[in-house]
């Protein structure tokens, strides 16, 4: 047996494993939906675990075979990481079904278990390694979190380049080499083998392999049917696969808001589709504003009616339709914010002839940025400033978005817009009408949050509220509406038949008037949330309109419990229930993630010899192994999460934050490792250190995070992984120290201990976002704090107790 660990093969193979983790993100998000990104952790974090289980039952044969187990181990996860994934997107899952066919939770397992496979075949490889090699645990240890690191990184990276898709190419590629690495010093034939597989067989891989089939139930698949209807332009980039879709015998009408009475319609339209989702549509401009009449005539144009040629900024201008809107209404300059460059480029660039170049028009400023930073960085006040229509209207309805944080509408954004404007300006926001109210209530509520942290003794006299037939528009004004401004208000409505949901001076005889409403809820919410029963109303409402903040950014999770039994019942009367489905899939998730992990992990513990082993101990050890174990793996992730949220809006998507905070915490924990060799068996600061950091960041992150917004993405990269170095580190230490307590005293609850920290680990994932959803993000950190507390008290290796 060689004596030199294979460490350039280890580093190969977690950079493809995390770099896998982390793609799997962008993939779920083209071929699902958003509520798909923590399973992707949660079951990785299981295959570890199950592999963990794994060698320590099968340790001796698994020994014997290596360097071919190792290499088996690689190889494997490179094929499965491409078969799996194209079973898994063919699993004939809906989400949408789930509230009445039970047919979807083995939709959701299949596809659960399907992903797990490639992460246990390469946490198989790396547990071989280090079971092989364990004088040299912190040289492997090195490379694999090195690996990690650059993985994680190196998949950001590379989708600038590369379709999501396409990257795939790349896994197999790591894969195939890290096995053939290993091989190398005892099995030439094999790994010449493999050095050929790793750099032919990405090439040689058919399309078909690589093709993503989305669900039936987005909205491009839907589009894609109607006859005629052709993808004319694709940009693909780390934020997402932007498509254009020209359908020129059914032609597509998108005017959102648009008056029922209106004189005219919108022109040619190509449909914009991020991700398989709806984004807007691209309006044919040569120029001429007549044809672009109908956006007069929109709930969206309220406040071009109370303003003489502003200057505006568009924040998610996407297809340019809003900057269209403003030129049209002859505003003095407008500012257009977009976060996603792809997009802008398909608008400006590809589709130039037919959209006329909407941000190249004159007044025009185009800024590629996200829009909370932009606003944090710019010292300009505008007179409007318009938050755009992101998101489809089927998408919404459904709740499709329920998991996804959206920091555009939570209370801290809403200050910080209300800061930018100028005096008497105004902020408008349009969301679509649901029934029940939900969408347009929850901005209703966190818009007299803001104005009350403002210290406005009467919010609703800075703020207006309109209804058309499928949108809502709501004004709010750096200052109180005059009379005049009232009156307008109320012209505009009277000519264009949209109803009047809040105005200071009311009468309830003029609500609901031309798209009228068996029940006026949209009124009677916002009387309510403007009196003296607020708390009560938002008690009380069947759905959650509590508003949102930075610390809960779930603006689109409306679900409560209580109301649950009365979905169910319209359920059984044939009605789609109006809840948000992204709920549910994660609390499915979560108890299926229970019982696979304690399949895998727990229960082959149980059954194999180790049982009568763990008999034999202390009953006092085996309940700290059990209660530390435990609580180190609800912790960490309970830590790890909430950072995932909150970086999550510093670092302006969810795929950014995913690769550099994960890349940090666990390039940082594994540095934290190493160093516990050198920390006293016992010692109690490593736990103190977790709870004081993190507890200081509770405190002190939010407002330094925002202090810090308006920095460049280079700068807040390198601040993200130094404010979670020092956490991560601590965080590092605690696991080690219990694992060797644990060795010196009863060395047969060894393979408890991993099992029972994966077990905790693969549930927390899923858990933790659950809390924060309804406890917020603080609250979960402080939770783990706790936990730590916990396991310190617990330590196996104290007789104190």
């Amino acid at each position: 047996m060689t004596h030199r660990p294979p460490l350039a093969a280890v580093a190969l193979l977690s950079a493809a494993t995390l770099a896998y983790e982390v793609l799997l993100l962008r993939l779920f998000a083209i071929v699902q939906w958003h509520h798909f990104a923590y399973l992707s952790i949660s079951v990785a974090l299981l295959g570890i675990g199950a592999a963990g289980t794994f060698v320590t039952l099968a340790r001796r044969r698994l020994l014997a075979l290596y360097p071919y187990s190792f290499s088996a181990g690689a190889a494997l996860f490179a094929a499965t990481a491409i078969a799996c994934f194209g079973l898994a997107e063919r699993v004939p899952f809906n989400a949408l079904e789930i509230a009445w066919n039970p047919a979807q939770f083995l939709g959701l397992a299949a596809i659960y278990l399907l992903l797990f496979v490639p992460f246990f075949c390469a946490a198989t490889a790396l547990c071989v390694a280090y079971a092989t090699f364990g004088t040299q645990i912190a040289r492997l240890y090195g490379a694999d979190i090195i690996g990690a690191g650059l993985g994680s990184l190196g998949l950001l990276a590379l989708l600038f380049v590369v379709h999501p898709a396409d990257a795939l190419r790349a896994i197999l590629a790591l894969g195939c080499a890290a096995a053939a690495l290993a091989a190398w010093p005892q099995a030439r034939r094999s790994a010449v083998v493999l050095a050929l597989a790793a750099l032919a067989g990405p090439w040689l891989l058919p399309a078909a392999a690589l093709e993503l089939v989305a669900s039936e139930y987005k909205d491009l698949r839907q589009a894609l049917r109607v006859d005629g209807a052709r993808i004319v332009a694709q940009r693909s980039g780390p934020l997402g696969v932007v498509s254009a879709v020209d359908s020129p015998q059914v032609p597509l009408r998108h005017a959102p808001g648009l008056s029922l009475n209106a004189g005219s319609g919108p022109p040619a339209q190509i449909g914009l589709f991020v991700d398989g989702q709806t984004a807007g549509a691209i309006i044919r401009f040569d120029g001429d504003p007549a044809p672009l009449g109908y956006l007069k005539q929109t709930t969206a144009a309220l406040p071009y009616r109370l303003l003489d040629r502003p200057r505006v900024l568009v924040l998610g201008a996407g297809t340019g339709a809003d900057v269209l809107q403003a030129v049209v209404h002859g505003a003095r300059s407008v500012d257009a914010v977009e976060l996603d460059r792809q997009v802008v480029a398909l608008v400006q660039e590809d589709l130039a002839g037919f959209s006329g170049r909407p941000y190249s028009a004159p007044g025009v400023n185009l800024h590629v940025a996200d829009a909370r930073g932009f606003v944090a960085r710019t010292p300009q006040h505008y007179d409007l400033i318009q938050v755009a229509l992101l998101d489809a209207f089927g998408s919404s309805a459904a709740g499709l978005g329920s998991l996804s944080e959206s920091h555009l509408y939570t209370v801290e954004a809403f200050a910080d817009y209300l800061a930018r404007l100028a005096p008497d300006g105004l902020l408008a926001l349009t969301r679509w009408v649901s029934l029940p109210p939900r969408d347009g209530l929850r901005l209703f509520a966190t818009a007299i949050a803001a104005l009350e942290r403002r210290k406005l003794r009467e919010p609703g006299t800075a703020m207006a509220m309109i209804r058309g037939w499928n949108t809502t528009t709501l004004l709010v004004k750096n200052g109180e509406f005059s009379p005049a401004e009232i009156e307008a208000v109320r012209d505009f409505c009277r000519h264009y038949s949209f109803d009047i949901v809040h105005l200071p001076g009311l009468a309830a005889g003029e609500a609901n008037v031309f798209n009228l409403l068996g029940r006026d809820d949209y009124f009677r919410g916002a009387r309510a949330l403007l009196g003296p029963g607020r708390q009560a109303f938002l008690d009380d409402y069947k759905f959650e309109l509590a508003p949102t903040t930075d610390d809960r950014p779930y603006f689109f999770h409306f679900f409560k419990w209580r109301t649950l039994p009365e979905l169910l019942s319209l359920r059984s009367q044939g009605a789609l229930p109006p809840m948000d489905w992204g709920y549910p899939v994660l609390v499915v998730a979560l108890l299926q993630a229970v019982l696979i992990s304690l399949a895998l992990i727990v229960l082959p513990l149980a059954l194999a010899g180790t049982r009568r082993a763990f008999a034999k101990t202390a009953p006092v050890l085996r309940r700290r192994v059990a209660v530390y174990f435990l609580a180190l793996g609800l912790g960490f992730m309970a830590i790890e999460i909430p950072f995932l949220q909150r970086f999550t809006l510093f670092l302006s998507h969810p795929l950014y934050a995913a690769a550099v905070v994960l890349a940090a915490f666990l390039v940082f924990a594994g540095l934290g490792a190493r160093h516990s060799a050198r920390v006293a068996q016992g010692a109690r600061w490593p736990f103190a250190a977790v709870v004081a950091i993190a507890l200081f960041y509770v405190a002190a992150l939010p407002g330094l995070l925002a202090a810090l917004m308006g920095l460049a993405q280079v700068w807040k990269v390198v601040l993200t992984i130094a404010l979670i170095a020092p956490l991560a580190f601590c965080l590092g230490m605690p696991f080690p120290l219990g694992l060797a307590a644990v060795a010196a005293r009863a060395e047969a609850l060894v393979p408890w201990a991993w099992g029972i920290n994966g077990f905790a680990s693969v549930v927390a994932t899923l858990l933790a976002t659950l809390l924060a959803i309804h406890w917020g993000e603080s609250t979960v950190v402080a939770l783990a704090a706790a936990l730590y507390l916990v396991a310190a008290w617990q330590f196996p290796g104290d007789d104190r107790h």
